[in-house]
Protein backbone atom coordinates (compact mmCIF):
# COMPACT_ATOMS: atom_id res chain seq x y z
CA UNK A 1 0.00 0.00 0.00
CA UNK A 2 1.58 3.59 -0.94
CA UNK A 3 1.89 6.25 1.44
CA UNK A 4 -1.50 8.84 -0.52
CA UNK A 5 -3.54 4.84 0.25
CA UNK A 6 -2.46 4.68 3.73
CA UNK A 7 -3.30 8.19 4.77
CA UNK A 8 -6.90 7.63 3.22
CA UNK A 9 -7.53 4.54 4.98
CA UNK A 10 -6.33 5.55 8.50
CA UNK A 11 -8.03 8.91 8.33
CA UNK A 12 -11.03 7.09 7.05
CA UNK A 13 -10.76 4.96 9.71
CA UNK A 14 -10.31 8.04 12.44
CA UNK A 15 -13.02 10.04 11.00
CA UNK A 16 -15.71 7.37 11.37
CA UNK A 17 -14.16 6.62 14.91
CA UNK A 18 -14.29 10.07 16.42
CA UNK A 19 -16.16 12.27 14.02
CA UNK A 20 -14.15 14.82 11.45
CA UNK A 21 -13.43 17.90 13.40
CA UNK A 22 -11.92 15.70 16.54
CA UNK A 23 -9.59 14.40 14.46
CA UNK A 24 -6.44 16.74 13.56
CA UNK A 25 -3.79 16.29 11.23
CA UNK A 26 -1.35 15.73 13.52
CA UNK A 27 -3.44 12.95 14.85
CA UNK A 28 -3.33 11.27 11.51
CA UNK A 29 0.22 11.92 11.04
CA UNK A 30 1.36 10.46 14.59
CA UNK A 31 -0.97 7.41 14.22
CA UNK A 32 0.37 6.65 10.62
CA UNK A 33 4.11 7.41 12.27
CA UNK A 34 4.78 9.99 9.48
CA UNK A 35 5.63 13.68 10.19
CA UNK A 36 2.97 16.01 9.64
CA UNK A 37 5.25 17.59 6.72
CA UNK A 38 5.46 13.92 4.82
CA UNK A 39 1.69 14.07 5.17
CA UNK A 40 1.28 17.96 3.76
CA UNK A 41 3.01 16.31 0.76
CA UNK A 42 0.40 14.20 -0.36
CA UNK A 43 -2.83 16.56 1.31
CA UNK A 44 -2.37 20.11 1.42
CA UNK A 45 -4.94 20.43 3.68
CA UNK A 46 -7.50 18.69 6.15
CA UNK A 47 -10.37 20.07 3.75
CA UNK A 48 -8.73 17.83 0.71
CA UNK A 49 -8.25 14.91 2.88
CA UNK A 50 -11.91 14.61 3.83
CA UNK A 51 -12.92 15.14 0.49
CA UNK A 52 -10.74 12.38 -0.58
CA UNK A 53 -11.48 10.24 2.12
CA UNK A 54 -15.52 11.00 1.56
CA UNK A 55 -14.94 9.80 -2.19
CA UNK A 56 -14.06 6.52 -1.60
CA UNK A 57 -16.65 6.52 0.72
CA UNK A 58 -19.01 7.11 -2.15
CA UNK A 59 -17.93 4.67 -4.66
CA UNK A 60 -18.08 1.90 -1.93
CA UNK A 61 -21.49 2.87 -0.88
CA UNK A 62 -22.32 2.62 -5.01
CA UNK A 63 -20.87 -0.60 -5.63
CA UNK A 64 -22.66 -2.02 -2.37
CA UNK A 65 -26.04 -0.93 -3.88
CA UNK A 66 -25.74 -1.75 -6.70
CA UNK A 67 -24.43 -5.43 -4.94
CA UNK A 68 -27.71 -5.63 -3.26
CA UNK A 69 -30.15 -5.18 -6.34
CA UNK A 70 -28.15 -8.00 -7.52
CA UNK A 71 -27.97 -10.18 -5.21
CA UNK A 72 -32.08 -9.23 -3.61
CA UNK A 73 -34.37 -12.58 -4.15
CA UNK A 74 -37.30 -9.40 -4.34
CA UNK A 75 -37.50 -5.97 -3.55
CA UNK A 76 -38.05 -6.45 0.31
CA UNK A 77 -34.95 -8.58 0.37
CA UNK A 78 -33.16 -5.73 -0.91
CA UNK A 79 -33.77 -4.02 1.81
CA UNK A 80 -32.57 -6.46 4.21
CA UNK A 81 -29.17 -6.63 2.49
CA UNK A 82 -28.73 -2.92 2.44
CA UNK A 83 -29.22 -2.74 6.15
CA UNK A 84 -26.89 -5.62 6.85
CA UNK A 85 -24.13 -3.51 4.95
CA UNK A 86 -25.38 -0.24 6.96
CA UNK A 87 -25.15 -2.33 10.24
CA UNK A 88 -21.22 -2.47 9.72
CA UNK A 89 -20.34 0.57 9.09
CA UNK A 90 -22.55 1.98 11.69
CA UNK A 91 -20.93 0.08 14.84
CA UNK A 92 -18.01 1.56 14.29
CA UNK A 93 -19.43 5.58 13.25
CA UNK A 94 -19.25 8.45 15.08
CA UNK A 95 -23.35 9.93 14.93
CA UNK A 96 -21.44 13.34 14.74
CA UNK A 97 -19.55 12.86 11.07
CA UNK A 98 -22.45 14.28 9.09
CA UNK A 99 -22.74 17.48 10.89
CA UNK A 100 -19.34 17.80 11.21
CA UNK A 101 -18.70 17.63 7.72
CA UNK A 102 -21.54 19.83 6.78
CA UNK A 103 -20.36 22.29 8.96
CA UNK A 104 -16.71 22.94 7.96
CA UNK A 105 -16.34 20.69 4.91
CA UNK A 106 -19.02 22.29 2.33
CA UNK A 107 -17.58 20.81 -0.08
CA UNK A 108 -17.42 16.81 0.88
CA UNK A 109 -21.23 18.00 2.05
CA UNK A 110 -22.58 19.31 -1.06
CA UNK A 111 -20.88 15.47 -2.70
CA UNK A 112 -23.15 13.67 0.11
CA UNK A 113 -26.23 15.94 -1.08
CA UNK A 114 -25.99 14.89 -4.43
CA UNK A 115 -25.43 11.68 -3.91
CA UNK A 116 -28.31 11.28 -1.93
CA UNK A 117 -30.61 13.41 -4.06
CA UNK A 118 -29.20 11.74 -7.10
CA UNK A 119 -28.45 8.00 -6.94
CA UNK A 120 -29.71 7.22 -3.22
CA UNK A 121 -33.28 8.68 -4.66
CA UNK A 122 -33.17 6.95 -7.80
CA UNK A 123 -32.04 3.64 -5.75
CA UNK A 124 -35.18 3.99 -3.18
CA UNK A 125 -37.27 4.99 -5.89
CA UNK A 126 -36.67 1.74 -8.27
CA UNK A 127 -37.12 -0.46 -5.06
CA UNK A 128 -40.33 1.45 -4.48
CA UNK A 129 -41.66 0.35 -8.15
CA UNK A 130 -39.87 -3.13 -8.03
CA UNK A 131 -41.61 -4.23 -4.55
CA UNK A 132 -45.34 -2.71 -6.50
CA UNK A 133 -44.93 -4.99 -9.32
CA UNK A 134 -43.89 -7.87 -7.13
CA UNK A 135 -47.34 -7.29 -4.93
CA UNK A 136 -45.28 -6.31 -2.29
CA UNK A 137 -45.81 -3.24 -1.62
CA UNK A 138 -49.09 -1.32 -2.06
CA UNK A 139 -50.37 -0.25 -5.36
CA UNK A 140 -51.59 3.53 -4.15
CA UNK A 141 -47.94 4.55 -2.60
CA UNK A 142 -46.74 7.78 -4.33
CA UNK A 143 -43.01 6.42 -4.95
CA UNK A 144 -41.80 10.36 -5.59
CA UNK A 145 -43.19 11.48 -2.19
CA UNK A 146 -42.14 7.80 0.09
CA UNK A 147 -37.94 8.17 -1.49
CA UNK A 148 -37.81 11.12 -0.22
CA UNK A 149 -39.16 10.17 2.51
CA UNK A 150 -36.99 7.84 3.68
CA UNK A 151 -34.11 9.44 2.21
CA UNK A 152 -34.51 12.25 5.11
CA UNK A 153 -35.35 9.54 7.57
CA UNK A 154 -31.68 7.88 7.09
CA UNK A 155 -29.94 11.09 8.29
CA UNK A 156 -32.48 11.51 11.33
CA UNK A 157 -30.51 9.12 13.35
CA UNK A 158 -27.01 11.22 13.01
CA UNK A 159 -29.16 14.40 14.55
CA UNK A 160 -27.93 14.71 18.35
CA UNK A 161 -31.17 16.99 19.08
CA UNK A 162 -33.43 14.05 17.77
CA UNK A 163 -31.62 11.00 19.29
CA UNK A 164 -28.71 12.18 21.95
CA UNK A 165 -25.51 9.54 20.67
CA UNK A 166 -25.59 8.92 24.63
CA UNK A 167 -28.68 7.23 25.41
CA UNK A 168 -29.18 5.63 21.65
CA UNK A 169 -26.99 3.65 19.27
CA UNK A 170 -27.14 4.43 15.30
CA UNK A 171 -28.37 0.54 14.77
CA UNK A 172 -31.04 0.41 16.60
CA UNK A 173 -32.76 3.89 15.32
CA UNK A 174 -31.91 2.77 11.50
CA UNK A 175 -33.60 -0.47 12.52
CA UNK A 176 -36.49 0.92 13.75
CA UNK A 177 -36.68 3.48 10.67
CA UNK A 178 -36.46 1.17 8.09
CA UNK A 179 -39.19 -1.43 9.79
CA UNK A 180 -41.59 1.39 10.61
CA UNK A 181 -41.26 2.38 6.48
CA UNK A 182 -41.30 -1.57 4.84
CA UNK A 183 -44.99 -2.21 7.33
CA UNK A 184 -46.39 0.71 6.17
CA UNK A 185 -45.68 -0.26 2.31
CA UNK A 186 -46.40 -3.78 2.76
CA UNK A 187 -49.25 -5.91 1.50
CA UNK A 188 -50.02 -8.76 3.00
CA UNK A 189 -47.40 -11.01 1.05
CA UNK A 190 -45.03 -8.38 1.98
CA UNK A 191 -45.59 -8.40 5.41
CA UNK A 192 -45.16 -12.31 5.56
CA UNK A 193 -41.52 -11.43 3.62
CA UNK A 194 -40.48 -8.95 6.19
CA UNK A 195 -40.99 -11.63 8.92
CA UNK A 196 -39.29 -14.27 7.60
CA UNK A 197 -35.98 -11.67 7.24
CA UNK A 198 -36.53 -9.94 10.52
CA UNK A 199 -36.67 -13.92 11.58
CA UNK A 200 -33.62 -14.80 9.93
CA UNK A 201 -31.60 -12.07 11.14
CA UNK A 202 -32.14 -13.01 14.89
CA UNK A 203 -30.83 -16.18 14.06
CA UNK A 204 -28.07 -15.13 12.97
Amino acid sequence: MDPKERILVKSNELFIRYGIRSVSMDDIAAQLGMSKKTLYQYYTDKDELVNAVFDIILSVNKNNCTECIKKGENAIHEVFLSFDIMEEMLKTMNPSVLFDMQKYHSTAYKKFEDFRNGFLYRIIKTNLERGIKEELYREEIDTDILSRYRLHTVLLSFNPEVFPSNKTNLVHIEQQLIECFLYGLATPKGYKLIQKYKNQRTKK
